[in-house]
């Protein structure tokens, strides 16, 4: 059965429309907000009102881009979560209506599910690599880390998460501290590749399990520029370079020692990452270096699907829609991964 999926994300501060043939990416538009970086992060209200200009557009464009009109929808799926509320709700409301003015079903989608799945994702000229089921997902992204174990489109468990701060967060308030411009994560990429990875060490976690934590981290970063800088006001400017590279590598062997356990403790060789930081150079680069040296078979995202986009809840959404998983109009968007049903 061929299906035709349209998607909508609005979780944060971009708007994104896609459209899928079973899962062959025919279109994925993507409207950004540039009005944030003055502020040095995501302003909600800011967030939702811009949502509220780009929605209409962004549909449209994607559905012209694909060369269909909504009388060739089979579902609409949209990101019901986790989120900033007034962001989705902009997403939400926009399906609902979409969805009685067309009579189309519609196919509520776990934002950070939407991230592992965009593995499956096949492009019009090319065929991806896919993981095969079980495998593990690190998931990065801005406010989550975690480690999935997915043996399913439908069946996800987490094995690992942060208890407090995410790897994505690190990067941003690290960068904040150096006065580097929101978001830091791209620009610490980009500072690492000119600096020594061993320059300075920052301090690991010991969490049990396979949890992650990276408030200590932070701190110590803090607390050495604290210092330094008492005794060279100009410290960071001269040594931002290896502030960055050493910042990134120590995430990073943070990330990689408990994927490593969980894989090995699970017997599990297929690994997968998504979320925004899988986009780091750092990361990526790790992860392929793990993979050679414990026998992993590596699954990189593009890096049009690290960000939010509405091609990988449109994925998502087509396997719930196969499986028969639809969402009631009185459906509401959650903030928090706990508020979600699956």
């Amino acid at each position: 059965m061929d299906i035709t999926i349209l998607g909508i994300e609005s979780s944060c501060d971009d708007t994104s429309a896609a459209v899928l043939h079973n899962n062959i990416l025919l279109s994925n538009c993507i409207a950004s907000q540039a009005v944030h970086i003055k502020y040095g992060g995501v302003i909600p209200e800011l967030a939702s009102r811009a949502h509220q200009q780009n929605i209409i557009p962004v549909v449209d464009t994607a559905l012209k881009e694909a060369g269909k009109t909504l009388d060739d929808i089979d579902a609409i799926a949209f990101t019901r979560g986790p989120g900033l509320v007034g962001s989705l709700l902009v997403g939400v409301s926009f399906t609902k209506g979409l969805s009685i003015a067309g009579n189309i079903p519609m196919v509520e989608v776990n934002h950070l599910q939407g991230h592992i799945l965009s593995h499956f994702i096949d492009l019009p000229d090319r065929k991806l690599p896919h993981p095969d089921f079980p495998f593990l997902c690190l998931l990065v992204s801005g406010g989550h880390t975690q480690i999935v174990k997915v043996s399913s489109p439908l069946e996800f468990e987490i094995v690992g998460t942060t208890i407090d701060d995410a790897a994505g967060e690190a990067f941003d308030k690290c960068a904040k501290v150096m006065g580097l411009p929101y978001p830091g994560g791209p620009v610490i990429d980009k500072l690492a590749q000119e600096g020594n990875p061993k320059a300075f060490n920052f301090a690991h976690p010991h969490v049990d399990g396979y949890d992650y934590s990276f408030s200590g981290l932070k701190t110590s970063f803090l607390y050495t520029l604290r210092d330094a800088v008492k005794e060279d006001p100009d410290f960071v400017e001269k040594n931002k370079a290896d502030l960055c590279a050493s910042l990134q590598h120590t995430i990073v062997e943070i990330l990689i020692k408990n994927l490593r356990r969980a894989a090995k403790d699970l017997g599990i060789r297929d690994i997968a990452t998504g979320g925004g930081v899988s986009a780091n150079s750092g990361l990526r680069n790790g992860l392929v270096e793990a993979g050679k040296k414990y026998g992993w078979r590596v699954f990189l995202p593009e890096f049009k699907f690290t960000t939010d986009n509405a091609a990988m809840i449109a994925m998502a959404g087509y396997f719930r829609y196969r499986n028969g998983e639809f969402s009631s109009l009185d459906v509401s968007p959650v903030a928090r991964l706990e508020e979600m049903q699956h």
